[in-house]
């Protein structure tokens, strides 16, 4: 394994566990996002005829819901009650909301692990009490918490404030064969087809992070090798360090 591109921007922080592990197995990472996300304009939010103020809790699978959540509410002019209840899917997710509001674990929920299932769980001990603003993107939901609440019978509603669009991907693809490609949402596997239709995988191994995602990978009719979260990858690079350790061994 010498090359690995991640479907997402190049992160901020030096001390990211992606460049940890590029040191410790020599390899080069190659960060390219493959999706575009844009804001739904307040005006554009009113037609869905959403009371935000109406809600008691709010879930988030993202920092960038997060991003557009209070940029709406902001747009808005509208006011979040101190009461509000939020779920997030992570804690590194959770944490982001830090610079929204007054941080108080009374109020701020995540997962375990990462999974929705794990996120469900703390929604579950909630979820008669309160009703639930699920924030998404137009053309991207996630099922799997949209069944959910359908199923545990919440009282929720979908609030579209931005919506994914494919990127340019033409000249990092140019730049030669990958060993991996990894992607974080449906739409970064739509952004692969939509630039290159006729994409040949030829030994590429291909990661995804998120059950949708998995989903999206294997109906393109590509080969999914990495898969998170899981029970002991919580993470794409925990996935990913799973996966080098493995192919480490078989030299």
């Amino acid at each position: 394994m010498k090359k690995i591109l991640i479907t997402q921007p190049r992160p901020d922080n030096d001390r990211s566990p992606y460049f940890e592990l590029a040191r410790k197995y020599g390899i080069e990472l190659i960060f390219h996002p493959f999706i575009k996300l844009e804001g739904i304009p307040a005006r554009d939010f009113r037609r869905q005829k959403i009371e935000i103020s109406q809600f008691s809790a709010v879930i988030f699978t993202s920092r960038n819901a997060i991003d557009h959540f209070f940029r709406i509410c902001e747009e808005m002019k509208i006011t979040i009650s101190q009461d509000t209840k939020y779920f997030c899917i992570t804690e590194a997710v959770a944490l982001y909301l830090q610079k929204f509001i007054l941080y108080r674990k009374r109020k701020v929920f995540y997962g375990a692990d990462g999974s929705n299932k794990s996120m469900f769980d703390v929604i579950n001990k909630h979820k008669e009490n309160e009703k639930f603003l699920y924030v998404c993107s137009e053309n991207q939901q996630d099922n799997e918490i949209v069944n959910w609440l359908k199923t545990n019978k919440c009282e929720f509603a979908l609030a579209f404030m931005y919506r994914t669009i494919s990127n340019d991907i033409q000249a990092v693809m140019n730049e030669g064969e990958f060993d991996v490609i990894c992607f974080f949402t449906p739409s970064g596997v739509k952004s692969l087809f939509d630039n290159l239709p006729t994409y040949q995988q030829n030994g590429t191994r291909i990661g995804a992070f998120g059950g949708n995602t998995s989903k999206a990978v294997e109906d393109a009719g590509l080969t999914l090798e990495i898969k998170a979260p899981a029970p002991q990858a919580p993470s794409m690079v925990a996935a990913l360090e799973q996966f080098l350790s493995l192919e480490l061994k078989k030299k």
